[in-house]
């Protein structure tokens, strides 16, 4: 019996995937297993950004090896149709005081256009009860952007 194979998707399905998403699973490299954790991202077309609040530790995993993992998903609810893609990389903190303001102006546009709750906010530092744009005028946040990256693996059902 011949195994079959997951199709692997083209580049500009998997441009879409990342376009299209705003949620992603970040891999660190821990001290003995692999650290995974959810962020919240922005795509401008080349690179991917996030947001991460400066405690946790993802902040020791990441300041002792920035090289990472980042997986991006969607399915239905059935598992009937899915596609999902790992990039291998290296996130870099940006530290151009306009680049981060850019970049928090994009998540603030991004909650409002995709109409997410004010709880999204309390993942960023914040309190749900403030505005989005609390994220452009207070830097309780890192700004990190994914760079390098050397491997590519995007697949789907079909």
């Amino acid at each position: 019996m011949d195994i079959l194979k997951i199709p692997r998707m083209e580049k500009k399905e998997y441009d879409d995937l990342i376009r299209d998403s705003y949620v992603c699973r970040i891999a660190f490299r821990g001290d003995t297993f692999p650290y995974i954790a959810p962020f919240m991202y922005v795509f401008d077309g080349k690179y991917m950004y996030f947001l991460s609040t400066k405690y946790g530790r993802k902040i020791d995993y990441f300041r002792k090896s920035p090289a990472v993992s980042v997986e991006i998903d969607r399915f239905s609810p059935d598992m009937s149709s899915y596609t999902f893609m790992s990039l291998q990389g290296i996130l870099e903190e940006v530290v151009d005081e306009a680049g981060k303001k850019k970049i928090r102006r994009d998540f603030v546009d991004m909650i409002r256009k995709r109409n997410l709750s004010p709880n999204v906010l309390a993942a960023l530092g914040h309190s749900p009860d403030d505005s989005p744009d609390v994220i452009t005028r207070e830097e309780r946040t890192l700004v990190w952007k994914l760079k390098g990256v050397r491997d590519i693996v995007a697949l789907k059902n079909g």
